[in-house]
């Protein structure tokens, strides 16, 4: 019985797709159509119907299966400990030391291995 019902879902959620589909088509037919009017008011169309587009798509199972993913995100944002300013200013300082030590090294590498390579050749 579930089955059926899913089954039944998802030929709705081809009409939605093909209306999403539709109606993004139609804002780029439309802008190009209306090129000659403002371009604040083909923004405001493109943006419209975009708008309903995803609407629309967020009507389907994948559209909910993404909201839910979206709910769980920002619930585990939340639960995220973040830095606090002196241990983010420290890790900066590390870093950006590190980087120097790093381009020091490489810069020393580079230029034995150039010296020693002009020696080679002559």
């Amino acid at each position: 019985m579930k089955h059926s019902a899913e089954v039944q879902e998802s030929r709705h959620d081809g009409l939605k797709w093909a209306v999403v589909v539709v109606l993004l088509v139609l804002a780029v037919v439309g802008n190009t159509y209306f090129a000659d009017q403002p371009l604040l008011y083909r923004v405001l169309g493109v943006v419209a119907l975009s708008v309903v587009a995803a609407l629309v798509a967020l009507m389907t199972a994948k559209g909910r299966e993404l909201m839910e993913l979206a709910r769980s995100a920002k619930k585990e944002i939340q639960r995220v400990v973040w830095p606090t300013r002196p241990e983010t200013i420290q890790t900066t300082a590390i870093v950006l030391v590190s980087v120097a030590v790093v381009g020091l090294v490489l810069w020393l590498i580079d230029t034995l291995l150039s010296w020693a390579m002009s020696g080679v050749i002559g």
